[in-house]
C-alpha cells in the first residue's frame, strides 16, 4: 500500500518527518529529496513530501497494518504524541495528518503464505471476526 503525507510548506521538513515517524515505525528509507522522501514499512510505504497547502482534515486519513498495535501505541506515548478519543488507534502527526494504526489481526485480508513467511510474519494471527470476514469472501485460511 502506498500513502502520500503532505508537510506544511513553511514548517515541513524532511529530516523532521523521517525522525518523527522513525520514533514510531522501524523503516527503510527508499529515497529522498529536498522535498521529498520514500519510507518502506513491511509491505507497505509512504511518501513524506513538503508543500502541504490545505488545512488538516479530520474526515480523510489512512491506516497502517501493523504486526503489533500495543507496541504502536507505546511508541507514541513514549514520543509524546497524544492519541484521538474514540474506539481507533488514531492520532495526528505534526502536519495534521490523521493517521489510523490497524492490527493485522484485525484487517480481512490476508498475505500469501510464501509473502508472510519472507517478511517474518508467518506467526501472525486472524482473529475471529476477520477468519469469518475472509472466509465470506472465499477467502479462508487453511
Amino acid at each position: 500500500m502506498y500513502f502520500r503525507i503532505r508537510l506544511g510548506s513553511v514548517d515541513g521538513d524532511i529530516d523532521e518527518a523521517l525522525a518523527f515517524y522513525g520514533r514510531l515505525f522501524e523503516f527503510e528509507l527508499r529515497s529522498r529529496s529536498k522535498t521529498s522522501a520514500f519510507i518502506d514499512l513491511g509491505d507497505q510505504f509512504l511518501a513524506l513530501q513538503k508543500g502541504r497547502t490545505q488545512p488538516a482534515d479530520d474526515d480523510r486519513h489512512f491506516g497502517l497494518v501493523v504486526d503489533d498495535k500495543e507496541a504502536v501505541r507505546r511508541a507514541l506515548a513514549e514520543a509524546g504524541v497524544e492519541t484521538l478519543p474514540g474506539q481507533f488507534l488514531d492520532f495526528l502527526d505534526p502536519w495534521g495528518n490523521r493517521i489510523e494504526i490497524v492490527s493485522y489481526d484485525n484487517v480481512q485480508f490476508t498475505k500469501a503464505p510464501n509473502v508472510l513467511r519472507g517478511m517474518g510474519l508467518s506467526h501472525l494471527p486472524k482473529n475471529e471476526k476477520a477468519m469469518k470476514e475472509l472466509s465470506g469472501k472465499g477467502m479462508a485460511l487453511n
